[in-house]
């Protein structure tokens, strides 16, 4: 199959601003796939967007790529054939494999050898994002790995705004008897990680061992409240949502839980880590990885007449208050 490649330069900025639910890309039937990187090692003036189509793209698909760049404005858009390649393999030829703790991230193009001891996973990302490359990405990896190290156990986990689905695979892969659900606000990212989840011989369902999926805004959604508190939440988004989330995920969070905060910047660590500390959380550990921090934070144990508890349930049911 005939496939074709537009790249453009853009910013950091403008590449952490891509949104695949961007209006402007809805008219392009299918939809490229998008994948951006650094051109320049730390520099954040110099990244480049590629944008992967099934067909020759027209002018406006060519424009409404382009609009997602305004500091490419004076350059020109061409999109250039490669013949005889399958599209999303070439949107992740770049991409190398990650070995961030006990974890080896590889796509279906590039898996080497995995090293001694490590678990691999598959993640073939698509329109999703999250596939371990990034800072933010292997920042959680890592954080789930040391917890496992300080003999942390986990009974109830909620990886919110899952992307691939590859945190909630690690998570399972450390607590494989917990119960776990995954969710993002973008049903095709849903979906893409039911198919990673294949991949991996991840087993989804509602039960222990098994990963539950949900397209959710946060944690406004039936099968999320239901199988709250969770004592391991994981947050890989972005410091905005963060700090508007911290109400909600705060209240899902159970008491003395485990908070994995990811895909904010230096710059915005405090912001956030205030925004919970308000929600009756401390941090505990940060850890950066160039410019990107990773927290985890703790949630205080309430006593008293305050203190919620958790409805009693019968054997092999999720955990959860039923209705709140």
């Amino acid at each position: 199959m005939s496939s074709w490649k537009l790249i453009l330069p853009c910013t950091r900025a403008e590449a952490e601003a891509i949104d695949a639910d961007d209006e402007a890309l809805f008219g392009i039937e299918p939809m490229p796939v998008l994948l951006t990187s650094e051109r320049i090692e730390d520099d954040p003036d110099h990244w480049q967007l590629e944008a992967f189509f099934e067909s020759k793209p027209n002018s406006a698909a060519l424009d409404a790529v382009r609009a997602l760049a305004p500091s490419a404005k004076g350059v020109k858009a061409v999109a250039e054939k490669v013949r005889d390649a399958d599209w999303v393999t070439l949107s992740q030829a770049g991409i190398e494999p990650v070995h961030a703790g006990r974890f080896y991230v590889h796509t279906a193009t590039n898996k080497g050898r995995v090293p001694a001891g490590a678990t691999a996973f598959r993640i073939d990302a698509g329109l999703a994002f999250g596939t371990g490359t990034h800072e933010t990405t292997s920042g959680c990896l890592l954080a789930l790995d040391r917890l496992k190290r300080e003999g942390k156990r986990f009974e109830n986990v909620l990886d919110l705004g899952t992307g691939t689905g590859l945190l909630a695979f690690a998570a399972l892969h450390l607590w494989p008897r917990a119960y776990a659900t995954a969710s993002d606000i973008d049903a095709r990212a849903v979906a893409v990680t039911a198919e990673n989840a294949e991949l991996n011989g991840v087993r989804l369902g509602g039960g222990q061992g098994a990963l539950a999926l949900a397209a959710a805004a946060g944690v406004e959604h039936p099968l999320l409240i239901g199988r709250a508190p969770y004592d391991l939440v994981i947050a890989n988004i972005l410091a905005g949502p963060l700090v508007e989330l911290a109400p909600s995920v705060g209240a899902v969070l159970a008491e003395g839980g485990t908070l994995i905060l990811a895909g904010l910047l230096a710059g915005q660590a405090e912001t956030v880590a205030q925004a919970y500390r308000r929600q009756g959380l401390r941090l505990v550990h940060r850890a950066d990885r160039g410019d990107w921090p990773t927290l985890t934070l703790a949630k205080r144990v309430r006593y008293g007449t305050e203190r919620v508890t958790r409805l009693s349930r019968g054997k092999g049911e999720a955990p959860g208050f039923g209705s709140w």
